[in-house]
């Protein structure tokens, strides 16, 4: 360990799981911290994702290249920044940031509420050349704004936001432009990702079912928070029609992403576990078809991402930490 503290390896090596069947060739490319949110560059060459480190004040956003060499910030130092992600054309990395407003970290949840997510209304959108500078801000409205993620023809990008009074997802062109919201349900609608033809989004829906339900959403929500612990994988078309239903686990579930096959929505839930504490990543057709637990390893595995030509596969888990609670970044070979 003390090894790793003075000077941590760009990667390692790791064995596969014999209850991991689709994965194969695991390397553990961060060591330490909270590391999270990864994402392929349109050739899977690149990273760009976030990371606490000492000496920052809360998350910032790191891009590195694939095989864990070159780690450097874009991000400024300041704020909390969370949900990067790089243009088609690799030029730029888009992200929610608070340094413009809220140069401090993030104030922890208030979890005498119960488990909840803080919905941080200081965040605007930016985005800041590949190879490093000032970002630029991108979108800024008074609320929260972030989960940003592009389509791969460049076309267009989706987000979260509840400047409207919900949380609800939206897409503009990629300079903020022509916002048009996609969703209108009361409710927690988020975590939107494009598929790699651009025609589909996939997503996570917080389902109202009653009058203590919406009562407690909103009450939440004027607080700048979410409980979420009741979350569905849903997909649309990209303009927001044909909105169904895919998943129907009763549980937390969250950060789809569609393989390039178009048929297999890829997730993090935490379904199986009656506590709730052990989220694992699971794949099911986007028909809601075939559910299969991919991830076996106690704690968490989540925000997993396929590669274009979906042979790799990139995901955050706790396996292996040097301390318990430790996030790391992991890549795996697709079987």
């Amino acid at each position: 360990m003390l090894a790793f503290l003075l000077a941590p390896p760009d990667n390692l090596a790791r064995p596969t799981p014999a209850n991991e069947p689709s994965l194969a060739n695991i390397i553990q490319v961060t060591f330490g911290g909270q590391n999270a949110e990864a994402y392929w560059n349109q050739d899977g060459t690149k990273l760009t994702y976030q990371s606490r480190q000492p000496g920052y004040p809360d998350e910032q956003i790191f891009v590195m290249n694939a095989d864990g060499t070159g780690k450097r910030l874009v991000s400024t130092g300041l704020g909390r920044c969370t949900c990067s992600y790089f243009s088609p054309d690799g030029k730029h990395i888009y992200f929610s940031s608070t340094h413009e407003y809220h140069r401090e970290g993030q104030a922890p949840a208030d979890m005498s509420k119960g488990y909840v997510w803080v919905v941080n209304p200081w965040f605007a959108l930016y985005r800041v050349p590949t190879s490093g500078g000032q970002p630029e801000r991108v979108l800024r409205k008074f609320g929260y704004i972030a989960e940003t993620t592009i389509a791969p023809n460049g076309k267009y990008m989706t987000f979260t936001g509840s400047f409207d009074g919900d949380l609800e997802i939206y897409r503009s062109d990629l300079d903020g432009n022509n916002i048009k919201r996609l969703t209108d349900s009361v409710g927690y609608d988020g975590g939107p990702f494009i598929s790699y033809d651009s025609k589909t989004i996939v997503y996570r829906r917080d389902v109202i079912d009653n009058e203590a339900e919406l009562n407690d959403y909103r009450t939440l929500l004027k607080e700048n928070m979410v409980r979420p612990g009741k979350l569905e994988i849903w997909a649309m078309n990209a303009d927001g029609s044909n909105k169904r239903q895919v998943t129907n686990l009763g549980a937390a579930s969250f950060a789809p992403f569609l393989h390039p096959d178009n048929k297999t929505i890829i997730f993090s839930s935490n379904h199986g576990d009656p506590k709730g504490r052990e989220f694992d990543l699971f794949t099911i057709g986007i028909d809601g078809k075939g559910l299969t637990r991919i991830t076996n390893t106690p704690e968490f595995d989540g925000f997993p991402m396929f590669t274009k030509d979906g042979k790799k596969l990139v995901w955050a888990s706790n396996r292996h930490g040097e301390v318990r609670g430790e996030t790391n970044l992991f890549i795996a070979d697709w079987k």
